[in-house]
């Protein structure tokens, strides 16, 4: 039994989800978004933690505690950045709308990394593409490797 129970309990260690070591820019958005998943991690250890089986006990809240600890670190170095007030030039938190040379249009918001959802349309502003971005005015062309990106817009 105590060979079964240590196993277990390595098993549910785990290790801590690495933080970034760039500045924790953030939208008010993501602040919000932040703390409302600090909730849901802590709510979940709770509901995990009355779990009357220990080694059962210990899988379920080994997530929400590992999460917990992350989320508590990046709210406590969160950097607020408001809506940048103008929208001739890429700032953190515009919105960019450029076209690549084969055409394609893409639309970015340019956010904090835990907030980033490149299929909502939010980059991170430490990526390669917010980068480039970044201090570009409308009418600006930049090259990304063989292909070169466009602004047309800045909300």
């Amino acid at each position: 039994m105590k060979e079964e129970s240590a196993e277990t309990a390595a098993e549910t260690v785990l290790p801590d989800r690495l933080v970034s070591s760039h500045p924790n820019l953030v939208t008010e958005a993501g602040l919000k978004a932040l703390e409302l998943q600090l909730q849901e991690a802590r709510k979940a250890y709770e509901t995990a933690s009355a779990i009357e089986d220990v080694n059962e006990r210990r899988r379920q809240t080994a997530i929400p505690l590992r999460d917990a600890r992350y989320l508590a670190e990046r709210l406590r170095t969160a950097e607020v950045i408001a809506t940048p007030a103008s929208t001739e030039i890429v700032a953190f938190g515009s919105k960019v709308t450029f076209s690549r040379e084969d055409g394609r249009v893409q639309k970015y918001r340019i956010v904090g990394e835990d907030e980033a959802d490149p299929k909502a349309g939010s980059i991170s502003y430490v990526s390669p593409v917010a980068r480039l971005l970044m201090g570009k005015a409308v009418g600006d062309v930049m090259s990304l490797g063989d292909d070169e990106l466009e602004i047309t817009a800045i909300e």
